[in-house]
């Protein structure tokens, strides 16, 4: 049996307005050959959320065999919603536990479709603090939130 890749994935997500125009980034490294991969998008019309978990998505999906990945994320929606709350949500129907339909299901769907997958293991990072990956993802995103906005850069 093959032994699962070990990466390691940065992400983050940015809007202005909330919703409004919106960007994801990732980084992918993987530290075995020392290579690394960067990654964005953007939407016109979005939420923060929904750029934080679109991040995580593309970085997931760059992957092209099973693998062990760290995820590095500033959201502790993302990352208390894939280590604690999702199968609560699938348990009750995408209900929360105030009996309400979950926001963004179409995208923790596919990331519950994602984690069967990979194995993961999270990371919570303070955001804005020096955190270099953070901060080059935050740098990307928010170039790719600016031009789904349409701003000049």
């Amino acid at each position: 049996m093959t032994q699962k890749a070990r990466v390691e994935l940065y992400t983050d997500g940015a809007c202005s307005g909330n919703p409004g125009p919106g960007g994801w980034a990732y980084i992918l490294r993987h530290p075995a050959s020392g290579s690394e991969v960067e990654d964005s998008g953007g939407d016109p019309q979005t939420t923060n959320n929904r750029m934080e978990l679109q991040a995580v998505i593309e970085g997931l999906r760059a992957l092209t065999r099973p693998s062990v990945v760290a995820i590095y994320s500033d959201s502790q929606y993302v990352l208390n919603g894939l280590k604690e709350w999702l199968d609560q949500w699938k348990g009750r129907g995408w209900r929360t536990a105030a009996k309400k339909p979950v926001k963004n299901e179409d995208l923790w769907r596919i990331l519950d479709d994602m984690r069967t997958k990979h194995e993961l293991d999270f990371h919570w990072v303070r955001g804005h603090n020096e955190h270099p990956e953070n901060e080059r993802c935050d740098q990307l995103a928010v170039a790719a939130r600016d031009r789904a906005g349409g701003k000049m850069l």
